[in-house]
């Protein structure tokens, strides 16, 4: 009888990387939440929370109106599109929505990706040619450090809203240039300098491309970005409760991005459901009511943060343990607030990263300023 087979090359690759990951207490897996908005059931040990961890900012993932769209593009167009867009997937609802993206971000065009993160990959590899130089902020978003990675122009990092350091590089490293920041910061919550970055880049001729996906409360770059070739790259996800992502500027940029981006010619469209709910989902926002929701998504944050610019309140407690332990007690209270670590943040710098949406109740939104006030000061970087 023979023993158990030798592991393979590779199982022992993957064992060694998983037991590092262990050993440093990073090893995690998702749990199961079921809810439909704030409240829900973490079913792994069946306790009602209220979770102050999404990014669906006005709760329009539940509204009707947008659930009722989805619905009936359900009914007439099925459950996927089939194909890429330039195949044969692209439908009536996708056009739309491109148009009304367009319209509210007051640009010639804008195309939708079947995520935000596949939106800033196609972008960065379009533009990023050899002989470009991409100058990105040190915080910005994955999605735009693996675009960066991906395209084939020289990246250069510059500190966090540092517009002296950014000059300095961008007239240390003259010839075409892409300046790309996120526009509100995901895991602190503050805002990017865009007049500076505007000026910057109309002194020195680059593309500025700002990701909005985080900016339900503003800032609005428009008053900023005259005279500037500009790129606003988005989410469907966060502020329109769907899923998706788009590019919106001007039309020649927008066509080469549908023409050349591989995240976008080479996958299969954004669900019909999903464009028509995000549809269903941006007519609400520019209404009455959208501007009620807004309304009290701030006053939610003023009621923990007083002034912060963002739904994103970062806790900062330093070591992994403290964020962990705190976490930990908020879910004693029902409140379900998780940790933020390394390598999503720096060393040294683990959170909780609350984040607020209109769909909280003002009572729940009292529990947890308590609740915060009892563990831990909040200290929301502006």
């Amino acid at each position: 009888m023979t023993g158990a087979p030798e592991p393979s090359l590779w199982q022992e690759r993957v064992a060694e990387r998983g037991a590092q990951v262990r050993k440093s207490g990073r090893w995690r897996r998702p749990r199961p939440f079921d809810a439909a908005g704030p409240e829900g059931v973490l079913l792994d040990e069946g306790r009602k929370v209220v979770s102050f961890a999404s990014n669906d900012y006005l709760g329009l993932a539940s509204h009707p109106a947008v659930i009722a769209a989805a619905s009936e593009a359900l009914q007439r167009w099925g459950t996927g599109a089939g194909a890429s867009r330039l195949v044969t997937g692209s439908r009536p609802v996708h056009h739309e929505l491109e148009s009304a993206l367009a319209d509210n971000a007051q640009a010639e065009r804008a195309v939708v990706f079947p995520t935000g993160f596949a939106a800033n990959l196609g972008v960065l590899s379009t533009f990023g040619e050899p002989g470009v130089r991409i100058f990105s902020d040190e915080l910005n978003h994955a999605s735009i450090v693996d675009g960066a990675r991906l395209a084939r122009a020289e990246v250069h990092v510059y500190p966090h809203r540092d517009l002296d350091a950014l000059e300095r590089q961008l007239t240390e490293h003259p010839g075409p240039a892409i300046v790309v920041s996120d526009l509100v910061f995901s895991m602190d919550g503050d805002i990017s300098p865009v007049d500076g970055l505007a000026a910057l880049c109309r002194r020195y001729q680059g593309l500025l491309v700002l990701d909005e996906a985080h900016a339900v409360l503003g800032p609005d770059p428009r008053p900023a970005i005259g005279g500037v070739d500009i790129l606003r790259v988005g989410t469907l996800s966060k502020t329109l409760g769907a899923l998706g992502g788009y590019v919106a500027g001007p039309a020649p940029f927008v066509e080469l991005v549908e023409n050349a981006a591989r995240s976008y010619i080479f996958t299969t469209a954004l669900t019909p459901a999903d464009a028509a709910a995000a549809l269903a989902a941006l007519h609400i926002v520019a209404s009455e009511e959208g501007r009620r929701l807004k309304a009290r998504l701030r006053t939610h944050v003023d009621r923990i943060a007083p002034g912060h610019p963002s739904p994103i309140i970062p806790v900062i407690l330093g070591e992994e343990a403290a964020a962990l332990e705190t976490s930990a007690k908020l879910l004693e209270h029902g409140l379900w607030v998780p940790a933020i670590r390394p390598p999503t943040v720096p060393p040294g710098t683990a959170r909780l990263r609350v984040t607020l949406s209109a769909a909280h109740d003002d009572a729940d939104v009292e529990r947890l300023r308590l609740a915060m006030g009892e563990l831990a000061p909040v200290r929301a970087r502006k």
